[in-house]
């Protein structure tokens, strides 16, 4: 499966990946996979997330949040630590710093943070700043019980692992829309998560022998 990831080469992977992302477009959003379901160049309410990579002894994992059901937006679904960005912040990393804070209970000073993924644009509104952290245990969790059900984690080699992204449908006002998911034990990873873990993916195998091609995504509905 490639080379081991160390905290070294991460850096370096996102310090190369910010000098490409500087001469392109970097936005991509749920309408990749939907061309003409919505606009992405429409008013959009800027947010960020912290896309969380945690050093542990067998290798590094990506931290996750599960929402509660009685939330307004995205009851229930598997999601990174993120929100609007307030008035009040600095950038698009202090939002998502802020974020994790406050959902998760992890203070900031625990994450170090060494790049942004690609811009990601959502049907609900949304354009979203995926900021990519590295934590180091131990660190504190202590999740707001009113946004968050659980706080988990997932191999980063799961996500890597050729057969893990597969690309659902599902049927919405007459149209068919796909996106991307990962089904992980009990967990089911899909929409603009996924779609940023697929991002994720893309950076990190720019680097590694054995890309994820077309051909190991799977299609379903659901």
């Amino acid at each position: 499966m490639g080379f081991d990831w160390t905290s070294q080469r991460l850096i370096q992977v996102f310090a190369e990946q910010k000098v490409m992302s500087s001469t392109q477009n970097a936005l991509r959003g749920d309408h990749d996979l939907n061309p003409g379901f919505f606009d992405p160049t429409h008013d959009k309410t800027p947010a960020a997330v912290v896309v969380p990579l945690v050093e542990r002894e067998n290798g590094f994992t990506v931290l996750l949040t599960k929402r509660t059901d009685h939330l307004h937006d995205h009851a229930g679904q598997v999601s990174f630590p993120g929100g609007r960005v307030d008035p009040t912040d600095l950038s698009h990393r202090d939002t998502a710093l802020r974020e994790l804070e406050e959902e998760v209970g992890l203070p900031r000073k625990h994450v170090s943070v060494i790049g942004e993924l690609d811009t990601y644009v959502t049907r609900t509104g949304f354009i979203i700043t995926p900021v990519v952290g590295l934590i180091k245990p131990p660190f504190p969790v202590n999740p707001d019980s009113f946004e968050v059900a659980e706080v988990f984690e997932v191999p980063l080699i799961y996500f890597l692992k050729p057969g893990s992204r597969q690309r659902h449908f599902r049927e919405f006002e007459g149209y068919r829309r796909y996106y991307y998911a990962f089904p992980f034990n009990d967990y089911f990873i899909w929409g603009a998560t996924a779609g940023m873990l697929v991002n994720l993916c893309e950076v990190l195998n720019l680097h590694r022998d054995n890309n994820i091609s077309d051909e190991d995504v799977t299609c379903k509905g659901k």
